[in-house]
């Protein structure tokens, strides 16, 4: 039951994050400290976006049948490790303060560790049936 409530946490956070991106990109980075981008860079956003709403609503389906899906959730771990990589990276080199990275560092030790921990077993599909 945890799980399946801990995927729906992490889908509404995709799906709002997409749909941020999506419809208000310049808006949505201000809002959260970052300056200003070209409006070129709206595009990219944008297929950004399409990958969080559409990797939220898939979390948002299999948190009612979790064990079948250890490939997603374990994938989302993956994801959230790339996140943090990126960014210790760049606030390593000193091109995005940690007063802007800090937050979703935290949301992505957090998340990707919880997806890692709670995945199902490899054999939870054979139990299920």
């Amino acid at each position: 039951m945890k799980l399946t409530y801990f995927l729906r946490v992490v889908a509404v956070i995709q799906i709002v994050l997409g749909l941020g991106y999506l419809f208000a990109p310049g808006l949505f980075l201000q809002s959260m400290g970052h300056s200003a981008v070209s409006p070129d860079i709206y595009y990219p956003l944008g297929m950004l976006a399409a990958r969080f709403i559409v990797y939220g609503s898939a979390f948002w389906l299999i948190a009612s049948r979790p064990e079948f899906h250890r490939t997603w959730i374990l994938g989302m771990a993956y994801i959230q490790l790339l996140d943090f990589l990126v960014g210790v990276t760049y606030t390593g080199m000193g091109i995005v303060p940690l007063s802007l990275s800090g937050f979703p560092m935290f949301n992505a030790i957090w998340i990707g560790l919880l997806c890692w921990w709670w995945a199902p077993e490899k054999n939870s599909i054979d139990s299920a049936k």
